[in-house]
């Protein structure tokens, strides 16, 4: 298979679509509306699904660099089992190719990949216009994550609280996220994190946030979560290492890559806030003075 050697599917769409015809266009609009589903099928009932002919579908594909719609259907499926499978699933698929290398180097390769991989695929402007967003304090904003990305939702909560004001950290329960969505407005922004397996709450969270006129931004893997129908950023991060565990190294970078660019779009009015918070914790003498 001929193929981006960092892509999915999605991404592959993504990078070729101005190449695309009319009609090519509406087979990818259709898969990505229902991704993977809407190319799991034959390319006859792919093709007669969105509406288009089959050799339409054929040249789409051979376009994202697919040798034909075989090698294309097998490679959602490959994305479709990733997206479900579990962490004695994914030990499986590294363990049985695992070169004879120290684990140390083989997760030193993996990490160094990822954060290439992550930080190629994203795009300047939407970056950008994120950092930009979650600088901007005309509306107030909501962090939350996951049962494996909460962590991940603090630490972007404990930065972005010192750079601006405004900004909510929702509990990891999501019993209490009706008391959060009651203060929601139009204008607000939700910083949201969602890796594999995906979780129905916090999908749920972000359709709610976004029909209420929200900015939704999404940091997720490479498979992308369903979130991102609705996210008006998404950012995909490669999260595979040589463990039964995904990685989160590219993800906190990413948000470390934010919190930077939303301080450089605040200065200097994060640096008196920085120097006020200095202060408090000479108040507070929570740490020790060198």
């Amino acid at each position: 298979m001929e193929t981006s050697p960092t892509g999915t599917v999605r991404q592959l769409i993504r990078e070729h679509y101005a190449q695309l015809t009319n009609s090519e266009r509406k087979f990818a609009q259709a898969l990505l509306d229902d991704y993977p589903g809407a190319g799991i099928a034959s390319i006859t009932a792919a093709a007669a699904n969105a509406g288009v002919s089959t050799p339409t579908v054929a040249r789409m594909v051979q376009k994202l660099g697919f040798k034909g719609y075989p090698a294309f259907h097998a490679a959602l499926l490959s994305e479709l089992q990733a997206k479900v499978s579990g962490p004695e699933a994914r030990r499986a698929v590294w363990a049985s190719e695992a070169p004879e290398s120290h684990l140390l180097n083989r997760f030193a390769e993996a990490v160094t990949q990822n954060l290439r991989q992550t930080f190629t695929n994203i795009d300047a402007a939407q970056f950008d216009a994120a950092a930009k967003r979650l600088a901007s304090t005309e509306g107030r904003l909501y962090v939350v994550g996951g049962r494996i990305t909460r962590s991940l939702a603090e630490y972007a909560f404990t930065h972005f609280q010192a750079i601006r004001a405004r900004v909510t950290h929702l509990t990891s329960s999501s019993a209490t996220w009706p008391h959060y969505v009651l203060d929601m407005e139009e204008g607000d922004t939700l910083l949201i994190f969602d890796i594999r397996r995906y979780e129905d709450n916090l999908q749920r969270l972000a359709e709610i946030a976004a029909a209420r006129g929200m900015h939704v931004i999404l940091i997720t893997d490479q498979w992308s979560s369903p979130i991102a129908s609705v996210a008006e950023h998404a950012f995909n991060c490669w999260v595979e290492i040589p463990s039964a565990w995904d990685s989160n190294i590219s993800t906190l970078s990413l948000v470390e890559a934010l919190v930077a660019a939303a301080q450089e779009e605040r200065w200097p009015d994060a640096r008196e806030r920085f120097e006020r918070l200095d202060q408090l914790f000479e108040l507070t003498r929570l740490f020790r003075k060198p």
